[in-house]
């Protein structure tokens, strides 16, 4: 609801604000009672405020789009998005609260105040630039991922090498046996065969006596060679089937890898990286966005510092001291307050105690008689002993 109309002395025009000016007012950090009696100093701080405002919206969309990228549920990572960048909001009013007329030209203040931004524009800048470069981050990020998928498949390969060295070793050891007994089996056939039909050996056709002793040996090496297949065999199956064990296990991390692999926040920002050090028109334009990016973040800090002082701020200067003078009085008022009412506590008290020993006197004395009467009357009571009694009881003791 609009405010009254301030009317100024002097007949001058009367001014009223609405809603907006409020609301802009209060992103620029501006005492609405103050400044709605500063004519320059009304658009001054719109225009702050209207920094303030583009701040916040950018920090918003900024965050929202950050947790999209961790966060699937658009339930979950709108608010957060809008939590943080009302954060962001909060610190950049704190932040341009803090300039004022007196620390404007210190450099130590706005130092801070500038890091503290800059920082802050940094960070917000990369969900920015990943959203500008998306197509070409997410083609990046497919490649680094299928160079980890290289890199994994080697890593394994180096894992597993010496486990599958020995047992193919141990395969191929128990088949050159093997093999070594068939050849020495084929060619005790050959020299058989040949010595048979004529072609090799003696040179006689049919089975001769030698014919027999080489048709024994071959029988005797073709037995061996078939006991040692029959004891080999299994173990070069076992082997096999140890070396495909090794083969699905190494398919099975390789999936379990791939399945890890994803397009969030910082795989985007290492492609986005990668993209950036392999490619030089993308470098200087990622470079450019990111200084045009931190400069909105910044802004609200540049305008409160470089827009003039004007009127305003004198007034609230003054109006501070004056709440702070006020504040002053007003505890030595209670103090001053306070100090009396213990001093006519005092007086009081000591009027109370003089009345009640003044009241007590003649009892006091009549006391006193009494007890002299009762210790003249006794003649073992000494009168150390009258005096003790006196202290206890009639004499008074003292406050500790």
């Amino acid at each position: 609801m609009a405010q009254e109309p301030n009317t100024p002395l002097g007949g001058a025009e009367a001014y009223t604000d609405n809603s907006g000016d409020n609301f802009l007012w209060w992103l620029a950090t501006a005492e609405p009672e103050i400044i709605r009696d500063c004519k320059v100093d009304r658009n001054r701080y719109r225009i702050t405020g209207l920094i303030v405002l583009g701040t916040w919206l950018f920090a918003t969309l900024a965050w929202v789009y950050f947790f999209s990228t961790t966060i699937d549920n658009p339930w979950a990572f709108i608010p957060m998005g809008f939590f943080m960048g009302f954060i962001i909001l909060c610190i950049d009013r704190a932040l341009i609260k803090g300039i004022n007329k007196t620390n404007r030209n210190k450099m130590g203040p706005l130092a801070l105040r500038g890091l503290l931004a800059l920082t802050i524009g940094l960070f917000m800048a990369q969900p920015a630039v990943l959203y500008l470069f998306d197509r070409e981050v997410k083609m990046q990020a497919s490649i680094d991922n299928e160079g980890r998928k290289m890199k994994k498949r080697a890593q394994l390969d180096s894992l597993f090498a010496g486990q599958k060295g020995a047992l193919e070793n141990e395969k191929a050891g128990l088949q050159k046996t093997l093999d070594t007994k068939y050849a020495e089996v084929e060619k005790a056939r050959v020299a058989f065969v040949s010595e048979t039909d004529g072609s090799g050996g003696t040179g006689k056709i049919g089975i001769s006596t030698i014919a027999l002793v080489k048709k024994t040996e071959y029988t005797k090496l073709d037995a061996d060679f078939a006991a040692l297949k029959l004891q080999t065999t299994p173990k070069i199956d076992s082997i096999t089937g140890l070396i495909a064990g090794i083969e699905v296990t190494k398919k099975q991390q390789e999936a379990q890898f791939a399945a890890l692999l994803n397009n969030g926040f910082l795989t985007r920002i290492e492609a986005l990286q990668n993209l950036v050090a392999s490619n030089d028109a993308v470098a200087f334009r990622y470079y450019l966005i990111v200084a045009i990016l931190m400069l909105i973040e910044l802004m609200p800090v540049i305008v409160k510092s470089l827009l003039p002082s004007g009127p305003y701020e004198e007034m609230v200067r003054l109006t501070e001291e004056s709440e702070r003078d006020m504040a002053k009085r007003n505890i030595d008022r209670q103090q001053g307050l306070k100090r009396y009412f213990n001093e006519a506590a005092v007086r009081a008290d000591e009027q109370a105690i003089d009345a009640f020993f003044e009241a007590t006197h003649q009892r006091r004395v009549e006391k006193m008689d009494q007890l002299s009467e009762k210790w003249s009357g006794d003649k073992y009571q000494s009168f150390d002993g009258l005096w003790r009694k006196v202290k206890n009881e009639v004499l008074t003791k003292q406050e500790g």
